[in-house]
């Protein structure tokens, strides 16, 4: 059972960079982030002969947005994160297949719209806890995909990428990351790559030949999945390729 999740940075721009991932690794679920487009507008075509099954959420404005490609046959559960009626955000995607509570996630980033804006991720950030826990409570096997926006340590960045005031590394993230590990997850690409695991995201420019990276895109497992854990990887042929998103994909495989 392969997982994968890939901020694409525009789908519309990036559906065949999509593809050929897809062709590449075969996930068995891939979850998509930052496809910044309604519904109506996301390029089904381009997938129509991909053989996967497509769930699609979109936000008004075509800002954010998350979908789901799945071989299975899958039930959605939710197409927002509960806690918060009036946010209105394409940010959490939630399906139930293959035996499996699945969750694709696109964090609030934080360093926009000032204190309210990082006040914003915190909050998302306690009501992703909220929502783990009630699966967890219920022994729900569960993992959890996405671009959650945080470096979870400094060994999660190049030296100097980042100022200490940015939210993706300020002591208030790190520590609601540090909240969801409490609850029970493992972080499947560190816990196979303990002191090289590689970085996910690249500035456009310099950044990717030079390695002066992030890693912000996670795959988080419930105890009963990271049993299951034998290889987590970066494609980071997917970052190479001509105009890519500056997110590269990340993979697990489950016994």
């Amino acid at each position: 059972m392969r997982l994968a999740t890939f901020n694409v940075n525009s789908v519309r721009k990036r559906s065949s960079h999509v593809v050929r991932f897809l062709a590449r690794h075969q996930p068995d679920f891939c979850f998509l982030q930052e496809t910044r487009c309604k519904v109506e507008e996301f390029p089904a075509d381009d997938f129509a002969d991909t053989g996967y099954r497509l769930h699609v959420v979109g936000q008004h404005g075509g800002r954010n947005g998350v979908a789901v490609l799945a071989k299975h046959a899958f039930e959605v559960l939710a197409e927002a994160l509960p806690g918060d009626a009036e946010d209105d955000h394409a940010r959490f995607i939630a399906v139930r297949g293959a035996g499996m509570t699945l969750a694709g996630i696109y964090l609030p980033n934080g360093n926009s719209g000032g204190a309210e804006g990082f006040a914003y991720k915190l909050r998302w950030m306690e009501r992703l806890a909220d929502w783990l826990a009630g699966r967890l409570d219920r022994f729900e096997p569960t993992a959890i995909l996405g671009d959650y926006n945080v470096c979870p340590t400094d060994a999660d960045l190049a030296r100097g990428a980042l100022p200490p005031t940015d939210a993706l590394v300020r002591p208030e993230s790190r520590a609601r990351f540090r909240a969801l590990a409490h609850l029970g997850m493992t972080d499947a690409l560190r816990t196979l790559h303990p002191k090289d695991a590689p970085y996910t995201y690249w500035d456009y420019g310099a950044a990717f030949n030079n390695n002066r990276g992030l890693r912000i895109d996670h795959i988080l497992l419930s105890p009963d999945l990271a049993e299951r854990l034998v290889e987590c990887g970066v494609d980071t042929e997917a970052r190479g390729e001509d105009q890519p998103s500056d997110h590269a994909p990340v993979w697990c495989d489950l016994l």
